[in-house]
């Protein structure tokens, strides 16, 4: 069951389970109001068990470009199109959200971006791999994130 994600009322539906769920949220709420904001995009997640096509697709680009595995448990994906770049999420039990930005016609703009909830812990599998820089959300309180460029060649169909 999918659910449009609302970011002027802030809902933990679908990610009760994570002990960070409130800061999950609002991180959540934070991404779909920047895709309406910037592309009148409605924020659409979906539970992980019903999207195992998106979490092989993110599972394939962690491991192959940075043998990363998480073990925390996925909660909910996304996957859409706007414009010219194709777009994964995966947020994860821990409070963990994982995002592939993936262009289709300029290889130099192709990402994968971590966010980190507020109070949660770096998790094991990017300790010292990754400097973490904050930014402050209305939505999420305190994020921590970091990415790393992409460099082969992945089929991004939507």
């Amino acid at each position: 069951m999918s659910y449009v994600v609302d970011f002027k009322n802030v809902s933990t539906v679908g990610l009760e389970s994570s002990p960070v769920a409130e800061a999950l949220a609002g991180l959540r709420a934070n991404e779909a109001r920047y895709f309406m904001n910037k592309y009148k995009h409605e924020f659409t997640v979906v539970p992980a068990s019903e999207s195992e096509d998106t979490l092989a697709y993110v599972n394939q680009i962690l491991k192959e470009e940075r043998d990363i595995e998480f073990a925390a448990k996925p909660l909910e994906t996304s996957r859409f199109q706007v414009e010219n770049l194709n777009m994964a999420y995966v947020f994860y039990e821990d409070g963990l959200s994982v995002n592939v930005m993936y262009t289709v016609d300029d290889t130099k703009k192709r990402a994968v971006g971590f966010k980190l909830s507020e109070g949660m812990e770096v998790p094991k599998e990017l300790e010292g791999k990754f400097k973490f820089a904050r930014q402050k959300s209305k939505l999420a309180g305190t994020i921590r994130g970091s990415y790393f460029v992409i460099k082969g060649e992945y089929l991004a169909n939507v």
